[in-house]
């Protein structure tokens, strides 16, 4: 009994051993380019996340505010392409009367001056209301964005024009798979080409599955496919597989605290998914919701691998786009004093 014991000790050890070597990063060549930033919503008012719930507001939940920016608005896409996104990550809304703006909130009572369905209002009642109203730091003491970005929310073609050559992906916030039709058409409109300008598209199964076929080679992903990519290549991945979801999904995320458990990260899975067409989106750390987050810590960047050359995703792209590229930094001294005292404030939150 013992002899057998040993022998499948050994056996085992010496599998270990195998897949080990197997997936060694440093046996893998080094993927050639760099990491390329997606903006979440473009540049936006940081928020607290913590113990936040699926329809919480978070214009009330914001940090004291170091610029002016606000998500999904013209002025928001130009700064996330001038400080180093390649990729600016927008949400859609239907209007009542046909049209798409880009406004992330189902309805319109926690940042605006209105109330009620997004979904329910006409682009003109739209453009008349105020996208900053509902913006507060102090638990409603001050609002210091209110009267300030009457008529901010854009509608598609305009959110498009403000970064011609940049590369957006789109959000289906609902899972009616008409919305990609619609969305189809107003790209169209606007004369946009999908193949040429490589933009993407996710949000759940049913529009991400109409727009796969009304655009079958751009990248469409849902986020519970990417999820299960995630899970499923960790199982299997050791035995140098790339699951069926991840083929699929064309999609994987990779939690900044989760990279260990990923089979061969970095070189040697981003040469797999390469391979197999398998996009790799880098995500903050997990939170205790563990919804995905984005990275919003200039000192985060330190925990991406140097021969990452695949998509990052940024919550805060005023603080992490310049600390990637200073070249792109034009902030005043007392901007940085002020975003600096901002960052700190949030880790120590944290902590």
């Amino acid at each position: 009994m013992r002899r057998w014991l040993k022998r499948v000790g050994f056996a085992l050890a010496l599998m270990f051993v195998g897949l080990t070597v197997y997936n060694a990063s440093w046996l893998a060549a080094a993927p050639q380019g760099g990491v390329k930033l997606v903006a979440h919503r473009g540049v936006y008012q940081a928020y607290d996340q913590s113990d936040l719930g699926r329809d919480d507001c978070t214009a009330t939940r914001i940090e004291q505010p170091v610029h002016e920016f606000l998500e999904n608005t013209v002025p928001s896409i130009r700064e996330a392409g001038r400080t180093g996104a390649v990729m600016i990550e927008v949400d859609i809304a239907p209007t009542s009367d046909g049209e798409i703006v880009l406004f992330h909130d189902w309805a319109a009572d926690c940042r605006t001056n209105a109330s009620g369905d997004t979904r329910g209002f006409t682009l003109a009642e739209l453009k008349q209301l105020d996208a900053g109203h509902g913006y507060t730091a102090d638990g409603g003491k001050t609002f210091p964005f209110r009267g300030k970005h009457i008529g901010a929310i854009p509608t598609l073609a305009e959110g498009i024009a403000a970064a011609p050559r940049g590369r957006f992906i789109f959000n289906f916030k609902s899972k009616d798979a008409a919305e990609a039709d619609l969305l189809a058409a107003k790209l169209e409109e606007a004369g946009r080409r999908i193949d040429y300008n490589k933009d993407a598209f996710y949000g759940a199964d049913a529009p991400v599955r109409r727009i796969k076929e009304l655009y079958p080679d751009a990248w469409a992903f849902s986020q519970q496919g990417a999820k299960q990519c995630s899970k499923d290549y960790a199982l299997v991945g050791w035995f140098g597989v790339v699951p069926d979801s991840c083929r699929a999904s064309g999609t994987i995320f990779v939690a900044l605290d989760y990279q260990w458990v990923m089979p061969g990260w970095p070189n040697r899975m981003i040469q797999r998914m390469q391979d197999a067409g398998v996009e790799i989106i880098m995500l903050g750390p997990v939170g205790s919701d563990k919804a995905p987050r984005g990275i919003d810590l200039p000192e985060q960047l330190g925990d991406v691998p140097s021969t990452f050359n695949g998509w990052l995703w940024v919550d805060d792209m005023y603080a992490v786009g310049p600390a990637l590229r200073p070249d792109f930094n034009t902030r005043t001294e007392l901007e940085e004093e002020q975003l600096a005292q901002a960052l700190e404030r949030r880790r120590q939150a944290r902590d």
